[in-house]
């Protein structure tokens, strides 16, 4: 892929060489199909929602005034363009009811998780995430694995930076909570195996 900034390929856009729209689409592909299938819970409704996302983003990059980044605006599409799929196709955000009245030592589940293998660590936290309603993987996956700002995730959920900030901290209980919860299934399936 290329080093050069989105910018560039933006501009050369804008100027008619539609083509240099292919490589804003390999740098984002993963992630607007991972953001919709967050939302969506199917891989065939997320390549249409994906799909659908870089034909709206193609034709409104005119419009692109650059005030955020790029992908801050592409995912904005993204989760929207998820969320009008949702709605037409007359379905919800799924969710996932999860008791959270205990309290967990987020800590000590670092500890568990870093005595595991990075691969399988990365499988028993994409399960996990697998688990969460639709708008908190969303959010997880913005801050933590696209690295986007508090104020970036603002722009894109359409939520209040301070909402964000709320929310995110409940993010991490739940999926403490449901990793407590997959680590102690995994436990006990090892120990009866042994």
């Amino acid at each position: 892929m290329s080093q050069k900034p989105d910018e560039y390929f933006i501009k050369k856009v804008i100027k008619g060489e539609s083509n240099a729209f292919g490589a804003l689409v390999d740098r984002y592909k993963h992630m607007v199909f991972t953001l919709a299938l967050k939302i969506v819970k199917n891989r065939e409704d997320a390549e249409e929602v994906a799909q659908d996302t870089f034909l709206k983003s193609f034709k409104a990059l005119k419009d692109f005034k650059g005030d955020s980044r790029f992908s801050t605006w592409l995912y904005k599409i993204a989760y929207y363009r998820s969320l009008d799929y949702l709605k037409k196709n007359k379905r919800q955000i799924e969710t996932t009811s999860i008791d959270i009245s205990e309290e967990y030592n987020i800590a000590s589940m670092d500890d568990v998780l870093n005595g595991l293998e990075a691969k399988e660590r990365a499988e028993i936290i994409k399960h996990a995430l697998q688990e969460l309603t639709g708008e908190d993987a969303v959010l997880i996956t913005l801050y933590y694995y696209e690295d986007l700002t508090m104020k970036e995730i603002s722009e894109v959920m359409g939520i209040p930076g301070n909402t964000i900030k709320v929310r995110l901290f409940r993010c991490r209980k739940r999926l403490a909570t449901i990793l407590e919860h997959n680590l102690e299934q995994e436990n006990i399936h090892s120990y009866g195996r042994q």
